[in-house]
């Protein structure tokens, strides 16, 4: 929770902001909900402790105004369309899915993302690839047509996250890449339904928040710093079962919203398109378990002397808690499912 009285106002001005653009009955006003949402959330990226971050603001608001200025006149253009100007609908809406593809980060456009990233703190991190990715998904659904151009840039978005990962060690880098992979998920998702993406994201965002909660009570930022998580196996425990879960690994319930997708998938005869998608998902799998597997065999460092600070007892216990949903929602889900 923010601790501060600007931060709190900020806070409720980005969720505002969310909310207008989600409930918006014009392309005008989902617009305006989207600029209230990017002036609330650059100040909350700056920092004074961090050089960073100033950076990071920086191109963030570039890339999101430039986003905005291009929705904006693909929505004047939609005027001067419907006053009889020749140009295909879908062509049209085609248009529009760019700049909110922009927006969210999703492949091709997610050039920016995994730079931005870089210089954000954890809590910004985690907005960025959470309730930042919202209202340009709630927006896209409107737009989302199961069409060859749409399944495009889904599979594009699969497959630049899960190929993306491979070769990072800024876990910062190869959680910007698994949200790249994710978004494309959920895109698949929307084709679903609202229902479904509100599942999928949901638990993205359970899981997410899971591994950024660890990661900055332990102050982490590479893969070699999180083998050994000072000596803390418990914490090393939680951290590595969430970064398997949010892989899509079956005992976890990261599986769950995937397993919705593709059934969802094959009823509606995507069969090439689950394939890929599993194999990608496949893909991530391996960077995550490239991260566990010698930390969990391996290497192990602890002393016997440890004395842990109060703050991060309260950290920790939050941490178990979101853990532990991790581990056993997907069975807590079926016994529901099977006693109704």
């Amino acid at each position: 929770m923010p601790n501060t009285p600007t931060k709190i106002l900020l806070s409720m001005t980005l969720m505002g902001g969310i909310l207008i653009s989600i409930s918006a009955n014009s392309w005008l006003g989902a617009w305006m909900g989207l600029e209230i949402n990017l002036m609330s959330f650059i100040p909350m990226m700056s920092s004074q402790e961090n050089i960073f971050t100033t950076e990071a603001s920086l191109k963030y608001f570039i890339i999101q105004a430039l986003a905005s200025s291009t929705l904006l006149f693909l929505v004047l253009m939609k005027t001067l369309v419907n006053q009889g100007l020749p140009m295909s609908e879908y062509v049209h809406e085609y248009m529009i899915m760019t700049p909110l593809l922009l927006k969210m980060g999703a492949a091709p456009m997610h050039w920016w993302f995994p730079s931005v990233m870089e210089g954000l703190s954890w809590t910004n991190c985690l907005l960025v690839m959470t309730v930042q990715k919202m209202a340009p998904m709630m927006l896209a659904s409107y737009l989302m047509k199961s069409t060859l151009v749409v399944l495009i840039m889904i599979g594009m978005s699969v497959v630049v996250g899960s190929l993306g990962g491979m070769n990072q060690t800024s876990i910062r880098k190869i959680l910007t890449y698994s949200s790249i992979n994710h978004t494309g998920w959920m895109l698949m998702a929307l084709l679903g339904g609202s229902s479904l993406w509100m599942l999928y994201f949901t638990i993205y965002s359970l899981l997410t928040t899971t591994v950024t909660t660890i990661a900055k009570m332990y102050n982490t930022s590479f893969i070699n710093q999180s083998l050994m998580t000072k000596g803390n196996k418990s914490a090393k425990y939680l951290l590595f079962s969430s970064l398997l879960s949010l892989g899509g690994l079956p005992p976890f319930i990261g599986f769950l919203p995937k397993w919705a997708v593709i059934q969802t998938m094959i009823t509606n005869k995507m069969s090439f398109m689950m394939t890929m998608m599993v194999i990608m998902s496949l893909a991530t799998l391996y960077f995550y378990l490239r991260m566990c597997y010698s930390s969990f065999m391996i290497l192990h460092n602890e002393t016997k002397w440890i004395i842990w600070p109060h703050k991060e007892e309260k950290s920790l216990m939050y941490s178990i808690i979101l853990a532990s949903v991790s581990l056993l929602g997907l069975i807590a889900c079926t016994m529901i499912t099977n006693i109704n």
